[in-house]
């Protein structure tokens, strides 16, 4: 397997330019369109991602080791196909729509400024994660671990108390309706 340390990949686009399988440590990826590709058996680690298309991409086994998004297109990906040794996020200024963290340990992410709009967090464990300033139009929350998540910034969730674990979870006055639409009560 190739090893790649500490390069910057520029204007990248893996349909045109194959990137080759291996491991990428401390990389830096700008402008690079990874959009329909199969990046089964990746290693990212400490890599971060700016401006980059990874919509509907196909994520196998890989692996992503503390590794940053910012202001990138990652829709309809199922993050929950990527290999979970040492799986560590952080997503700025990202679409995420319709993507998947099934089942995930997602301890301390911070999805800041991101448009989360149908991603499933069904069976995630979002202990301590923090959703600055994100869109969460129907996403999915069933059976979530939410201990000490930060939702006082959020917007557009519905979250059922009742189906998740929310002990120390903070949220602002403005949000409560999205605690207690489940109960279809009127709130005024």
């Amino acid at each position: 397997m190739t090893y790649i340390l500490e390069k910057t990949f520029k204007n990248v686009n893996i349909q045109v330019e194959e990137l080759p399988k291996g491991e990428y440590d401390g990389c830096n990826f700008e402008n690079c369109s990874f959009a329909n590709a199969y990046l089964t058996d990746y290693i990212f680690t400490d890599c971060s991602f700016n401006n980059c298309d990874f919509s509907n991409v196909k994520l196998n086994h890989s692996a992503f080791k503390t590794v940053e998004f910012n202001y990138c297109k990652l829709l309809g990906i199922n993050f929950d196909d990527c290999n979970t040794f040492l799986l560590s996020f952080q997503f700025n200024d990202c679409i995420l729509n319709f993507s998947s963290f099934y089942k995930l340990s997602l301890k301390n992410t911070c999805f800041k400024n991101c448009k989360l709009q149908e991603v499933d967090f069904t069976e995630a464990d979002l202990t301590q994660a923090q959703f600055v300033s994100s869109d969460l139009s129907n996403a999915i929350f069933e059976n979530t671990t939410l201990v000490k998540a930060d939702f006082r910034t959020a917007h557009n969730y519905e979250i059922n108390p009742s189906i998740n674990t929310l002990v120390g979870a903070k949220f602002n006055r403005e949000g409560i309706d999205g605690l207690l639409s489940h109960l279809k009560i009127v709130i005024e």
